[in-house]
């Protein structure tokens, strides 16, 4: 639930009144509280948490009704549905377990997992896991996984006659028969070059893949936590946290001779500077062992091969004069045990699959188009053909969409499986011969169908979704919009929510949400009531908000991800200002003099970026848990996109550097625990704003992560834009103890 901010009853009809003057004021207050409860479980008839239970040869799914939260067995030959179980007998169990009371309509279950054979549903409820017995309604805790993985001291071969293990630093093989048969395989195992202790054994038992490790002092963050709940006075905290530039660990794949007893020696001049290796995996036939490469700067990408002799080759090379999306984008399937291997690249400057030979050389591009695949979702070896997500290749579709496609292993035979304007989201029985279908967009409520695995046709409707309860609290459904961006020819895709009381005879300020993170592409496509961000409520205010895709994210081709390329200031923002005038053209009702902003993470840093690199546009901004320096924030993320070695783009993306340009209204908002961007960063942006003398505002949530600011930050996030934007003083909160949150 969002905040529930005090308001005096006494107020009440004064308020109403005011209101018709502007707003900003208590009683848009709590029509934005209101709205969060109004917009809840109002939604009827989506299949959610849809799943194929191989056993049983059912579908398994949740959907809400007017009756509450059911949950439903499918049988795909004829299309019956059943309760999956009995509600009542459920909730009785659960009220015994909980000591409360529990609706057997709306069973507060989280993330429900059915067993395959439909008798043992696993979920959460608050913060334990349990699972349910279906036959007698039993319940019982889902032990804890433990947090730490740590390897085994010893590694047994498949044939279970050796014990592999890691001693001074070596490694060693001992007989599982007789531990006083022991062998040492290394000897020049170190505290400066030690090997891991994650031995790979060959599936016939007679080698070792292992890797010798130089590991560097490692770089430590500190936390102060200024208000514990267990004492009074604070605590360090401290943890791992490499930075941009820093040094990493370097690996020596190494081969060891079971039934000689040696080291074989390895050529590694082939993978110097690295940023990463993957763990080695043996062919299924124990000729080779392969793993890849990253080479530091993330423009090198490669799958490496180690034969018996220790030689080692490149099997395929990826490189990119930017960066190599290692961390979403690739996709690697060994075909007969690595005599051909599916791969995915960039290369035409689109994501797609080729087929390559186990010498390296390419077979043939298997996808191709305008166009990205998204997802491989199956490899048919017997048939040679692919399952597959794809985004981008129905015409006048947005281009973020989802569908489901098949192709075969030359490029032939490209089949549709999905086609309807819509986000598609799939769930595939155990031969893929049909599949739930569950498609939507921001602007149309979901359709559920099941498909013929094949053909893609729909062989039954199984549910279509009713938002009439949604519409009768008054919720505006999102508008889809589109507009070119910065080069006039590229679509630039987001979405206008509008307040309840929406009149385009008055003006509106604009609100933009950002988060620009190149790793992904964030608009939702699916239809929803509303996001954790409270964009609605937001709205409620008296407001228009926008969000959008700006080029520099992901999803789209390469060139259009490629803007962010040593250049995350760019946040995509030529395209996001042409999106908003585009939008205010066509509505005048959006005040375009008044536009504010707001974001978390790279989107805090996005945020400040918009009143330091765009004053002109922003004039008001929020900026939650920011990165405002990309060498102050975690490696891999910053390193992948603004590159390696550190060089003079990463201060040309600073809002440290450039703070003292600041222009507009700011507001920062750190959480003092926040162990995923080093709360250091938002400090170095206040200690330039300081010395710069420039006006601002900063809020610190003691005991708080990362994060936008919780309910607390997002009252003064409201209260913020409510004071800049719309030019109206907020409430005073402090006037009242109580909370009072009348019915609209």
């Amino acid at each position: 639930m969002r905040p529930k901010y005090p308001v005096l009853v006494v107020f009440f009809i004064i308020v109403q009144i005011g209101a018709a003057l502007a707003q900003g004021k208590l009683i848009d207050y709590q029509n934005a509280e209101a709205l969060n409860g109004l917009m809840q479980k109002k939604i009827y008839n989506v299949a959610a948490n849809v799943q194929w239970l191989a056993t049983a040869k059912k579908y398994f799914y949740t959907r809400r009704t007017a009756m509450g939260l059911e949950f439903i067995v499918l049988n795909p030959k004829g299309y019956a549905k059943s309760p999956a179980f009995d509600r009542e007998k459920f909730a009785k169990s659960l009220s015994d377990w909980s000591k409360e009371k529990i609706d057997a309509n709306d069973l507060p279950v989280l993330l429900p997992l059915m067993s395959s054979n439909g008798k043992v549903l696993k979920f959460n409820y608050k913060k334990e896991s349990l699972n349910c017995d279906l036959e007698t309604y039993t319940l019982s805790q889902v032990p804890a996984t433990p947090a730490n993985h740590t390897p085994q001291e010893k590694t047994t071969s498949p044939d279970g006659k050796w014990l592999g293990y890691i001693k001074n630093f070596n490694v060693y093989i001992s007989s599982a028969a007789d531990s006083a048969q022991n062998y040492q395989l290394s000897s020049d195992g170190s505290p400066a070059g030690y090997y891991s202790p994650y031995l790979v054994w060959s599936p016939d038992s007679k080698k070792i893949a292992a890797y010798k490790v130089k590991a560097p002092k490692p770089r430590l963050t500190y936390l102060i936590e200024s208000s514990p709940a267990d004492q009074l006075q604070p605590k360090l905290r401290s943890r791992e946290y490499p930075k941009p530039g820093d040094s990493v660990n370097q690996y020596s794949p190494s081969l060891f001779l079971v039934e000689a007893k040696q080291q074989v020696p390895v050529d590694n001049s082939l993978i110097p500077d690295q940023y990463n290796l993957t763990e080695p995996v043996w062919r299924k036939d124990s000729r080779a062992f392969s793993y890849e490469y990253n080479k530091r700067g993330h423009q090198l990408y490669s799958v490496m091969e180690v034969d018996l002799s220790g030689n080692t080759r490149e099997v395929i090379r990826e490189v990119s004069n930017t960066f190599v999306n290692y961390s979403r984008k690739k996709y690697r399937f060994d075909l007969n045990d690595g005599k051909e291997i599916i791969w995915a690249s960039e290369v035409d400057g689109w994501n797609h699959l080729y087929l390559f030979h186990a010498s390296g050389k390419l077979k043939n591009q298997i996808t191709k188009g305008e166009w990205v695949v998204r997802r491989v979702i199956n490899v048919n070896e017997k048939e040679r053909s692919i399952l597959f997500e794809g985004s981008g290749m129905e015409a006048g579709q947005d281009p973020y969409f989802i569908q489901y496609y098949k192709v075969n292993l030359d490029g032939t035979g490209l089949q549709k499986l999905s086609w309807e304007n819509g986000n598609h989201a799939a769930t595939f029985n155990e031969n893929y011969s049909n599949f739930i279908d569950v498609y939507s967009r921001a602007d149309q409520p979901a359709i559920t169908v099941l498909r013929d695995g094949k053909t893609g046709k729909v062989l039954h409707e199984l549910e279509k979704s009713d938002i009439s309860p949604l519409l009768n609290t008054g919720w505006k459904i999102p508008e889809v919009f589109s507009a070119k961006g910065r080069d006039g020819e590229t679509d630039i895709w987001g979405k206008i929510i509008r307040p309840r009381n929406f009149d385009p005879a008055k003006k509106y300020p604009v609100i933009e949400y950002i988060y620009a993170g190149p790793h992904d592409s964030f608009v939702p496509k699916n239809f929803i009531a509303d996001s954790p961000l409270g964009l609605h409520e937001l709205a409620e205010l008296g407001f228009i908000v926008v969000q959008c895709d700006g080029m520099g994210t992901s999803n789209r081709s390469k060139a259009f991800h490629d803007v962010c390329w040593k250049n995350l200031k760019d946040g995509g923002f030529p395209d996001r200002i042409a999106f908003i005038k585009a939008a205010g053209k066509k509505y005048p009702y959006m005040d375009l003099d008044k536009v504010g902003i707001f974001g978390s993470s790279a989107g805090g840093q996005s945020s400040l970026g918009a009143l330091l690199f765009h004053p002109e546009f922003y004039k008001v901004a929020v900026s939650s848990s920011g990165c405002h320096d990309n060498r102050m924030d975690k490696m891999w993320w910053n390193e992948q996109w603004m590159g390696y070695p550190i060089g003079p783009q990463y201060a040309a993306s600073s809002n440290v550097e450039h703070a003292a340009q600041l222009q507009g209204k700011l507001l920062l908002i750190l959480g003092e625990l926040d162990d995923n961007v080093d709360p250091s960063s938002t400090m170095q942006v206040i200690n330039k704003l300081v010395k710069a003398n420039k006006t601002f505002d900063f809020l610190m949530v003691p005991g708080m992560g990362h994060s936008l600011g919780g309910d607390y930050g997002e009252h003064k996030r409201r209260d913020f834009f409510v004071k800049h934007l719309l030019g109206v003083e907020p409430p005073e909160w402090n006037w009242t103890p109580s909370v009072t949150v009348p019915k609209l």
